[in-house]
């Protein structure tokens, strides 16, 4: 993948720079890749077992379609083809990759980790961990990597966003089985001699762990499996408290995303882009309304062919802002992640 460009590419604004916080060093991104699966999801297939309606869900969230992996088709898979691309986005060969961070909630091994496969597919040796903070995971990974580059720990850094949550989605439950979709996104960070990822605004609120959560733990299915090996309801889907997690995401994180352009000492009006997760496109569009975003500020609407993809949407909506040239390389684009936990992370940063 060559740098993503379109036929009249757009230019920054230019008119806010990144807070210098006096590192030893600074760090930018500098390549992002993103792998959606061949198949193709319309709402059509999902109505049946939900008794829904096309239009109900596009009037709910915003999905139209969203990409389901292959049955053989692993987080690991597509975590190598979006790593390859921002890889080569980067200019960036695996043997200098100083650590692997791999976001994801739907590798299904509690050990092995996905990380150091991935690390073994791509020719590197090095250090590798994954992260699980589910939708803010990319974020999450973003900010270690940052800190990792200007500590001197490691020159580049790998961060992947993979879900496949279709092996998590209970088809029959009618307020998440429309929600999720499959995908890899990407980005390779390494050192740079201005700013190029500005302060982290993270944090937890574990109080409200049951909003997103795993139905059931991995020893509970132990003992049910015993007893109930033909019920589908034993295996261990996600589920989702709707409207808590509609109303903690559209009242609570619009602060925690000013708080993120604020440290990063620019304005909203400087920002060449806004990537919030893509939960809902109305969580979305509530978010754009609070943070005041002038109208000229192209906003990831990506959810709406590729639904909610968990640690995967924000890489997979910038490399496609980039490569659709509905922002431009080198702007300011604020992103957030927030999700099961619950935790969120928001950052400012230069898209490559």
């Amino acid at each position: 993948m060559t740098s993503p460009t379109a036929s009249t590419p757009p230019t920054p604004k230019g008119t806010g720079t990144l807070v210098d916080n006096g590192a030893a060093r600074h760090s930018r991104m500098l390549g992002v890749g993103a792998y959606r699966p061949a198949r193709v999801v319309m709402n059509s297939e999902i109505v049946d077992k939900i008794d829904s309606s096309d239009e109900w869900i596009r009037e709910r969230s915003g999905i139209i379609s969203r990409h389901f992996a292959a049955d053989d088709e692993s987080v690991i898979d597509m975590a190598e083809h979006a790593s390859r691309q921002a890889l080569e986005h980067a200019g960036i060969s695996p043997d200098q990759i100083g650590f692997v961070l791999v976001a994801t909630v739907t590798h299904p091994y509690q050990t092995p980790a996905a990380a150091p496969e991935l690390a073994a597919r791509l020719g590197s040796t090095a250090p590798a961990i994954d992260i699980s903070a589910a939708c803010a995971g990319y974020c999450y990974g973003v900010a270690m990597a940052s800190d990792m580059v200007k500590g001197g720990s490691a020159d580049y850094v790998l961060v992947v966003g993979v879900e496949k949550l279709s092996d998590f989605t209970d088809p029959y439950d009618r307020g998440s089985a429309f929600i999720f979709g499959d995908g890899a996104g990407a980005c390779v960070i390494g050192p740079s001699a201005t700013p190029g990822i500005g302060p982290t605004v993270w944090g937890s609120d574990g109080v409200q762990r049951d909003a997103i959560s795993q139905k059931q733990a991995w020893t509970e299915v132990r003992e049910s499996w015993k007893d109930a090996q033909a019920d589908k309801a034993v295996w261990p889907n996600i589920g989702m408290a709707g409207q808590t997690v509609f109303r903690w995401a559209v009242w609570g994180m619009a602060p925690v995303a000013q708080q993120a352009i604020d440290r990063a000492g620019i304005k909203a009006d400087d920002l060449d882009a806004f990537i919030p997760h893509q939960a809902n496109i109305r969580i979305i569009d509530a978010m754009v309304k609070q943070l005041k975003l002038p109208a000229d500020i192209p906003v990831a609407r990506d959810i709406v062919t590729t639904a909610n993809t968990s640690a995967a949407s924000i890489p997979l909506a910038t490399t496609r802002m980039l490569a659709e040239g509905e922002a431009p390389s080198g702007g300011l684009a604020l992103q957030i992640g927030f999700g099961a936990g619950l935790v969120y992370a928001a950052q400012v940063v230069v898209l490559p």
